[in-house]
């Protein structure tokens, strides 16, 4: 079976394809750095959604998501951003976790699954 990797570099590749499965690396928002939740969410879901369709994927076809937020107060901005973009016909399971990210810039975080 073979394995695709796409956006590869010398650390991670943005997305790994293996067995009729992506599996995006953790995304983080470039030109919203520093911006607010409700930005950086929809940036990040905005490039999430342009390596699915590089894969082969699109997000009706997200299996599971995982977001990491700095700060969970800032929940109910994130789901105002996540709930206009999901596919509702076909929501994925998804883990929200408080935590702490790379750099005081970041805010929100997001990986993806999704079958091809």
């Amino acid at each position: 079976m073979s394995i695709e990797r796409i956006g590869a570099g010398a650390r991670m590749s943005k997305a790994v394809v293996h067995g009729g499965v992506v599996y995006t690396a953790g995304q983080v928002a470039d030109v919203s750095k520093g911006g607010s939740v409700a930005d950086q969410t929809a940036e990040i879901l905005g490039l999430l959604e342009a390596t699915l369709r590089e894969a082969g994927s699109a997000k009706s076809k997200i299996l599971s998501a995982t977001v990491y937020l700095a700060d969970i107060a800032t929940f109910p901005e994130l789901n105002s951003v996540w709930d206009a973009w999901v596919d509702k016909s076909a929501p994925p399971a998804r883990a929200t976790v408080e935590t702490k990210l790379v750099a005081p810039e970041y805010k929100v975080e997001i990986a993806l699954i999704a079958a091809l």
